[in-house]
């Protein structure tokens, strides 16, 4: 990169453009970003790239952007008011003690169980009747709680266990293998893996997956040929053996692999992108056997549930949108030799097995509803769950004599229950103990017309006895993409946002899972703006039903979520008060040039594909639709300096865009964490300093001097 230099601050004069100044006013003085533009062509069409340079994440330059940055942001926030207020509010909430659903392995049942603030779960043991030890806790990885546990797995004999733990948040692995009776380390750590499992074979080795390193930065250089590796234990990580993915000619991004229960069979899955994949397998108890194709296309997601001898079970939504459960033998895999186990239905299935059952999850209209079955797709009994919400879990061995499941909404805290899967019983086996009055607040699931006349679910939850009067602080929340669904969950954070009299809405967009693999394909590629439609319809809504008004409406959403937020507040400024794009893909010219980016391409498209492509994605990518002489929201961005799944130059490039042509007085700032990646193993005490800052600039730039529901928010000396 070429010599530069930033300036010292430069004031940017805010004037009122004969708008109403706002109540609440601090004095903002962006940092100068200095343009050095670069010229691409597309299809015949040149664009722009006015601040390319902050795309090198190591450079001084970068480095000192930042910085300056941060300083600016940081010192606006601490002028608001009641930051520490919320601060010891979130802090006093999210202080109560948290448990996992347990599971066992040899002779120990395992647990994750947190004790109020620490800043990572930590992973405790037990014998049957015995007293509980630490096994693993991630609180001492790193003095500054940034290096984090993201996976563990044992051998088949539970004596040796393998775990994953990240560092700075970067999806970027190392493993270590442990004695799990001694707790000491076996060998030499294993690193440089990404976007991986960690599947044993018996217990002399186990598979994981990864890419070569890239050329240049490792944050932000594209990955590009993902490969399967076999581990053996005690010998060099640099003599594993490539199992799949060493052929250059046919590259792809994704590749996982799994052991079945029974030790047996090798499945191996691969994707060029993040919908659609190949299915092999390969027979474990031949020495030297080849892979069997099941699946040659990405016409479909299928996965193997699980195994009787060699017949295999699959979940797939090959011919079935809202997936199905069929089964084949292994001597012909394929699909013309598929059977029907569990039929698809109107509702998406997600199942797990366990116990020698299948537990078929459905999402009705967001919510939970699971029904049991047996191998040969026997109806054994509908589950009656303890509310309206969202389950998880019911997955176990096969040989298990008692399941667990978690249950969640958006008012009501995480509690675990353990199941008989003989006569369908449970009893409560952990509710937290916590300071927030479930009861007080309420849930509404609203259907509202889209654009084009779609319906659309939103689920609205508020204090009861809540007037609506349009006055009311609210968050809008979406993600719209990658077929995931947004079901009921309960957040600390949320619930500290309510307390203040806040109303938490969040709509299940198109490009979600909701409605099966039709309803994601309708918020993709030349039909994303659906998605943005959905959610301006959203907002619409609650300011027409009074629930809020443009005044007091935030719309706030992280990566695929944060290009909804930006593409949203860009083409409706007018719309929120508060914007809040989060981790967000920002630039969507260039996005597929960074790290494994390439691989959304199903969702998104790629601005090389065609020239319609092109001018769709220019028509909306937020980056370069950022206006003068418009007053865009007053916006907080955030990222993290170490974010290698959607690289900091998509917020830094939007931030620079914004602040250069923002008109009138909303202020535009990022929050940069350092340290910090795409949000998975944050510390609780970032995360609560995070949202924090979060709500009170959201309540600030809505007008509040004081906190809307100060009784709620008790102070400590």
């Amino acid at each position: 990169m070429k010599r530069l230099i930033i300036p010292l601050l430069a004031v940017l004069t805010i004037t009122a453009c004969k708008q109403e100044t706002p109540k609440n006013t601090i004095k903002v003085t962006y940092p100068k970003t200095t343009k050095q533009p670069v010229t691409d062509e597309y299809f015949g069409t040149k664009v722009a790239d006015n601040y390319r340079w902050l795309e090198d994440d190591r450079s001084k330059e970068t480095e000192d952007w930042v910085k300056a940055e941060n300083k600016v942001t940081f010192d606006y926030l601490s002028k608001i008011p009641y930051r520490e207020q919320l601060k010891n509010r979130l802090s006093e909430l999210w202080n109560y003690e948290k448990v996992g659903v347990p599971f066992k392995e040899a002779d120990y049942t395992y647990f994750y169980k947190n004790n109020g603030l620490q800043n990572h779960y930590v992973l405790y043991r037990k014998k049957e009747d015995g007293k509980e030890e630490v096994f693993l806790d991630p609180n001492t990885f790193s003095k500054d709680g940034t290096t984090s546990m993201s996976s563990v797995s044992f051998s088949k004999d539970g004596k040796t266990v393998a775990y994953a733990i990240s560092e700075g948040g970067s999806d970027w692995r190392k493993i270590i293998i442990m004695d799990a009776g001694s707790k000491e380390i076996k060998e030499d750590t294993l690193v440089d893996v990404k976007f991986s499992g960690i599947s044993w074979k018996g217990n002399e080795g186990f598979y994981y997956s990864s890419y070569d390193k890239p050329k240049g930065s490792e944050l932000s250089a594209k990955t590009d040929q993902h490969k399967l590796y076999y581990h053996k234990l005690g010998t060099p990580q640099n003599t594993d053996k490539v199992i799949f993915g060493a052929t250059p000619e046919e590259k792809h991004r994704y590749v996982g692999g799994y052991v079945t229960e029974d030790d047996n069979y090798l499945v191996v899955s691969a994707s060029t992108s993040t919908s659609g994949n190949k299915l092999f397998i390969k027979d474990l108890t031949t020495p030297d056997s080849n892979f069997v194709t099941i699946l040659d296309n990405f016409n479909s997601d299928t996965y193997v549930a699980n195994n009787n001898g060699s017949k295999l079970y699959l979940v797939t939504n090959l011919n079935a949108p809202n997936k199905k459960v069929v089964t084949t033998d292994f001597s012909n895999p394929t699909p013309e030799n598929w059977k029907d186990v569990i039929a698809e239905t109107e509702n998406v299935l997600n199942p797990s097995t366990g116990a020698g059952f299948i537990f078929a999850e459905y999402m009705v209209d967001a919510v939970s509803k699971v029904l049991q079955y047996d191998y040969d797709g026997k109806l054994v009994r509908e589950i009656k769950l303890p509310g309206v919400g969202s389950v998880g879990g019911f997955g176990g061995k096969k040989d298990a004599k008692e399941l667990y499941f978690s249950f969640t909404n958006y008012n009501t805290p995480g509690s675990s229950y353990k199941f008989n899967p003989a006569d369908g019983t449970y009893e409560l086996y952990w509710k937290p103990s916590i300071s927030f009055k479930s009861d007080h607040f309420e849930s509404k699931q609203v259907f509202y017309d889209s654009k084009d006349g779609t319906k659309v679910p939103m689920i609205i939850t508020y204090k009861k006895g809540t007037e609506l009067n349009g006055k009311n602080p609210t968050i809008l929340y979406g993600y719209g993409g990658f077929n995931i669904s947004l079901t009921p969950s309960f957040s600390i954070a949320n619930a500290v946002w309510m307390e203040q009299g806040g109303i938490y809405a969040v709509p299940n967009l198109r490009g979600g899972g909701e409605y099966g693999k039709k309803w994601h394909d309708a918020g993709t590629k030349m039909q994303k703006q659906n998605v943005f439609d959905d959610f301006i319809a959203a907002a619409e809504f609650l300011i027409e039903n009074k629930y809020t008004s443009s005044d007091y409406l935030a719309i706030r959403g992280g990566s695929n979520g944060g290009l909804l937020v930006g593409a949203t507040m860009t083409q409706r400024p007018d719309l929120m008060k508060v914007a809040l794009p989060a981790v967000g893909v920002l630039d969507m010219l260039r996005y597929h040039t960074f790290t494994a980016g390439a691989g959304w391409a199903y969702d998104y498209g790629t601005a090389e594909d065609n020239q319609e492509m092109f001018e769709y994605l220019k028509g909306y990518s937020p980056v370069h639709n950022v206006k003068s002489g418009v007053q865009y929201p007053a916006t907080l961005v955030t990222t993290g300096d170490h974010d290698d799944r959607v690289v900091p130059a998509h917020s830094f490039k939007f931030a620079a865009e914004l602040q250069e042509k923002q008109t009138g007085p909303n202020p535009v700032l990022i929050r940069i964490e350092t340290n910090a990646g795409h949000g998975a193993g944050t510390p609780v005490a970032k995360t609560i300093e995070q949202y924090a800052d979060i709500f009170g600039f959201t309540l600030f730039n809505m007008g509040f001097e004081d906190l809307p529901n100060p009784s709620r928010t008790k102070i400590k000396p």
